[in-house]
């Protein structure tokens, strides 16, 4: 009887363990957040400063088509729909479940990154390239890192349906799934300030 007793307190000593790290891993990515946060501040505040330096080149009303960059946006917000459906079936337990809409998650920001490479290649066929102009600088700068983070979660999509796939929901596992949503959110809510700040008032 002590045996089971013990081997229940070992057992729920574990769980106990597993669930602080989990906690404690959040909490960190949350401070990675944070310093991401610094990064992009600044680089909104480079482009503010310099989307007047044209130098003689387009503005942002001659060459961004408002029509492409709102199915990037369609894509990218539709893509943390599918995230968030993602977490509610980690919570009920579904791994299957989970994976079909990590899956969905990735197609749309597999679209999203197709159309921004897309956008890039033809500014910079145009002769609109980077080095053209201060504001195409920061343009590219500001959008390009945006778009290597989402790389970056679509490369961690594929490592997490790959775990979840081997090994299922254990703890490890829904702290991974809690980290990137937290990531995957995050880019959308940059997106939607970098489409404010720079798609709209750029036409207008």
């Amino acid at each position: 009887m002590s045996t089971d007793i013990l081997t229940q307190h070992n057992t729920a000593h574990a769980e106990h363990g597993h669930h602080d790290a989990g906690e404690t891993k959040v909490f960190g990515f949350w401070i990675y957040l944070m310093s991401d946060c610094i990064l992009f501040a600044s680089l909104f505040a480079t482009y503010a400063v310099l989307v007047n330096g044209t130098a003689g080149g387009p503005s942002g009303k001659d060459i961004f088509d408002l029509k492409l960059v709102l199915v990037e946006t369609f894509l990218l917000l539709f893509s943390s729909i599918t995230y968030g459906m993602a977490m509610i079936g980690m919570n009920k337990g579904h791994a299957s479940s989970v994976n079909r809409w990590l899956m969905l998650t990735f197609l749309f920001g597999f679209g999203f990154v197709a159309i921004e490479v897309y956008e890039f290649h033809l500014l910079i066929s145009e002769g609109f390239g980077p080095d053209r102009s201060a504001f195409l600088s920061s343009y590219f700068a500001l959008v390009g890192t945006h778009g290597i983070h989402v790389s970056a979660g679509l490369i961690w999509l594929v490592v997490l349906m790959i775990q979840v796939s081997k090994r299922g929901l254990n703890p490890t596992n829904k702290t991974r799934l809690m980290c990137l949503s937290l990531f995957w959110h995050f880019l959308d809510v940059v997106w939607i300030c970098l489409f404010t700040v720079v798609y709209l008032l750029g036409v207008m």
